[in-house]
């Protein structure tokens, strides 16, 4: 078993970064710059943060900022370099980071 480090970044739907979709610059981020191993994209249908503002899906309206999870795992180096750069586009507090054991190469 191969030791990773495992991330979850917490954001809204429809969130911007530089008038880009925030969402869409960290994935570009994690794959072409850093080359992570694996990243994958959770919609919530409902969530609230801090500020304790609900936000959920509703069928009868386009709800553009349900909360959005996106989890990543490489090597603890390669997230040792991420991180700095992922703090200037998120909170810290929005961002979980743990280790664990991967099966991969």
């Amino acid at each position: 078993m191969t030791k990773v480090s495992v991330v979850r970044v917490y954001i809204q739907e429809g969130e911007k970064h530089g008038g880009h979709n925030l969402m869409e610059e960290i994935f570009r981020m994690l794959h072409d710059q850093y080359k992570v191993h694996g990243v994958t994209a959770f919609r919530g249908i409902a969530g609230f943060g801090s500020k304790g503002v609900v936000r959920a899906d509703d069928i009868l309206r386009l709800n553009v900022h349900l909360p959005l999870v996106l989890e990543f795992f490489d090597k603890p180096e390669t997230v040792d370099a991420v991180l700095p750069r992922l703090q200037e586009w998120v909170p810290a507090n929005h961002i979980l980071r743990w280790e664990a054991e991967c099966g991969c190469p």
